[in-house]
Order: structure tokens, then C-alpha cells, then sequence
């Protein structure tokens, strides 16, 4: 079965009628997970708060509503959606308990899996939503895919940003036809250069929206590299890494990290945003990972990838796992045994979250917290 799109991909669990095992029959891992928060509805993207509390992207549970007839529908074997307003944020205590942020946002699901709001971002101690279950071919006509800011206080939201209209709008130059998603699959968000800088997976681009809301593309990654399904960004000394997930069935070690560098400016160059071409060019192409769905930067200063699932055909539940790029450029094992993790995030006390159980079936989901020993 090819399977291709990044988020409808990352529900496997219940799309291949796999059963998830608990967490104390996974494999031994070092080091060893302390588990934070339980209960989860698919849990994507995390981040620290201003208060130091953690913050969860929640995918939902997606809904009942179909649109079709309405509009052009994902094609099967992913599709078609039907939506619903589950998905939801999140923010964990440090005793693990669980309050609700912001609900309301637009989560669809199909055979494929469930997307809704897919990853956090503060900036300037405010609350951005990557939302990623919106639109009309995934049952939300009145509810767009894009960019929201969330008032930490009362929980209300407003769409900053409908990407889903501008994908419409800026097609990449390579489209897989049989696996396309006219709203797009946003995945991944962070904050670089004074924009708010998101992948799409199914499309391929990397896209920025600036604090008033303007969209603009800042590279074409389909152009160069066809459908690689990029799903995870992150961002030093101005270079932009992202992580792609590949297509299905797996074949391990054929996912990439790109580099993404400006014009031949110094490293630490600013690019001037505001027009659809920023000079973003890949640099760099580093294969030896499988499945990659988070990337980020640790406290030692190297790279860390978050892998879905490390072994061949479909996801696995217990192959999912976290490695890092050596000073020397050897890609090493940091944590094993995931069970289908969908992100990562660091905290300031070195260790990293993880949430797992991520593409599971909802209430499954969890975040597990490693202490690891800095890299050389």
C-alpha cells in the first residue's frame, strides 16, 4: 500500500490494524523514559511555556462530517476525511496533570489517520498553533488549515494565516497525484528570522508567515527533490535543516536532512522576507536516516532527529527512535524502543520529551522524558 502524506501517515497504528503495546511491555531503552503526561489525543508538537509548563499540540479525535460532493476529496487510499473541532492544546503540570488551553480547532481523520493541530510555537511569549486539519477536503469547509494565535488567557483563537487557500494559489512544481492534499498537511513550525517558518509535507515547501499574517514561500523543495513528503524544520546560525519523512513502504535509511543555506551570505545573515523568493537553496544532503519526523538542535549543539519508525514496510509500534549527528558526522542511537512518536522538544533541563504514542489510536498518547548524556 503506498501511503505518502506526512500527517495521514502518522497514524498507522489504527490505519494497518496494528495493536500498540503498552508502555511497560516496550522494549528496555537507555536511558530509561519517565512518563509525564498520559491520556493524550494524538500528540504532535511540543513547547515550553514562558511559565516553564509544557504545551501539546493535540491532533484530536476528527469528527463525523463529510464533504464530499462539496469540494475535490484526498484520493484513497488515504482519504477520504471526515472533520469534526477535537483537536485541541494542551498544557501539562509538573505532577502530570493535564488542562486544556484552546479547543475547538478543526481535526479530520480517515484510514489514513488524524490530523489537527500539529505543532507550538511562543514567541514573545505568544502562543501560535500550527493548524493542520482544516479545510473542506478534510470535512472542514468552514474551519481553514493554517497559522492561529491563542490567547493564553481566555483559550479563544484567531487564524493569523490561512495557508490552506494560498497552497491553492502557489502549486509546487512536483505534485504526486494520487497522493495530493489540496489543503495541505502542515507539520512542523518554528520562529527564525521574525517569521513563523512551517513545512508541508504533501506539497513539499517550506513556508513563512510573517506576524501580520503574510505567506510566502521560502523554498520549493518538490523542485529539486521531488515528493519527498520534508516534515520537520529547525534553524541555526541561519541555516535551516529539514528532516523528511520518505515514502511507504519504508526503506530504511533513505530519509535525508537538507541544509538550507542563503545566497553565500555569512551564516548568521537575516534574508530579507517579503516576496516568494529568498534565496534558500539546499547546501547540503545527508542521508543514513529512516522516517524522520522532528529535528532539533540539543544543548551539546548537535542535531537530533526523531525517527517514526527504524525498520523496513510499514510503521512499526516499538522501532521508532531518536538519533544525533556527531561532531564527526557519524549518526548515532541516543533512544530506542519508541512506540510511533510523532515530535520532540528539549527542555531547559537538557532532557527531552518525546511524544509517543503519538500516531495511536486517541487517549493512547503520552510524553515520555529522557535524561541524556550530551554528545560529542
Amino acid at each position: 500500500m503506498k501511503m505518502t502524506t506526512a500527517c495521514s501517515t502518522l497514524m498507522m497504528a489504527a490505519a494497518l490494524g496494528v495493536s500498540v503495546p503498552p508502555a511497560a511491555n516496550g522494549q528496555s531503552v537507555e536511558p530509561k523514559p519517565v512518563v509525564v503526561a498520559t491520556g493524550l489525543l494524538g500528540p504532535r508538537g511540543l513547547a515550553f511555556g514562558p511559565d516553564g509548563a509544557l504545551y501539546v499540540a493535540e491532533a484530536g479525535s476528527g469528527g463525523t462530517q463529510s464533504t464530499a460532493g462539496q469540494c475535490t476529496q484526498v484520493p484513497s487510499p488515504v482519504g477520504p476525511y471526515t472533520g469534526g473541532t477535537t483537536a485541541r492544546i494542551s498544557k501539562i503540570a509538573a505532577d502530570g496533570t493535564r488542562t486544556t488551553v484552546a479547543s475547538g480547532f478543526p481535526s479530520t481523520i480517515s484510514a489514513g489517520g488524524t490530523i489537527g493541530v500539529a505543532d507550538l510555537v511562543f514567541d514573545s511569549g505568544v502562543l501560535y498553533a500550527l493548524v493542520a486539519g482544516g479545510g473542506c477536503s478534510h470535512g472542514n469547509p468552514n474551519s481553514p488549515s493554517g497559522i492561529a494565535r491563542v490567547n493564553l488567557t481566555t483559550g479563544a483563537w484567531q487564524l493569523i494565516a490561512d495557508i490552506g487557500a494560498w497552497l491553492k494559489t502557489h502549486p509546487t512544481k512536483y505534485e504526486s497525484a494520487d497522493d495530493f492534499e489540496p489543503d495541505g498537511t502542515l507539520y512542523s513550525m518554528i520562529s527564525a528570522f521574525g517569521q513563523l517558518l512551517t513545512v508541508e509535507p504533501n506539497h513539499g515547501q517550506v513556508i513563512a508567515v510573517s506576524p501580520k499574517g503574510t505567506i510566502s514561500q521560502v523554498v520549493d523543495i518538490s523542485a529539486s527533490e521531488g515528493h519527498i513528503v520534508p516534515t520537520s524544520i529547525a534553524e541555526r546560525f541561519g541555516a535551516l535543516y529539514v528532516g523528511n519523512l520518505n515514502l511507504f513502504p519504508i526503506d530504511p535509511q533513505w530519509a535525508r536532512i537538507l541544509t538550507l543555506t542563503y545566497g553565500a551570505s555569512p551564516p548568521n545573515y537575516a534574508p530579507g522576507f517579503g516576496s516568494d523568493s529568498y534565496g534558500f537553496h539546499i547546501a547540503e544532503s545527508k542521508a543514513g536516516f529512516t522516517t524522520v519526523v522532528s529535528v532539533k538542535f540539543g544543548h551539546d549543539g548537535l542535531l537530533y532527529a526523531l525517527e517514526l519508525s527504524d525498520g523496513p514496510g510499514n510503521p512499526t509500534p516499538g522501532l521508532g527512535k531518536v538519533v544525533r549527528v556527531t561532531h564527526s558526522g557519524v549518526i548515532e542511537d541516543v533512544i530506542s524502543g519508541l512506540v510511533v512518536p510523532t515530535a520532540m522538544t528539549f527542555g531547559s533541563d537538557g532532557a527531552l520529551y518525546v511524544s509517543n504514542f503519538g500516531a495511536a489510536p486517541a487517549g493512547a498518547g503520552q510524553i515520555w522524558k529522557y535524561a541524556i548524556t550530551p554528545g560529542w
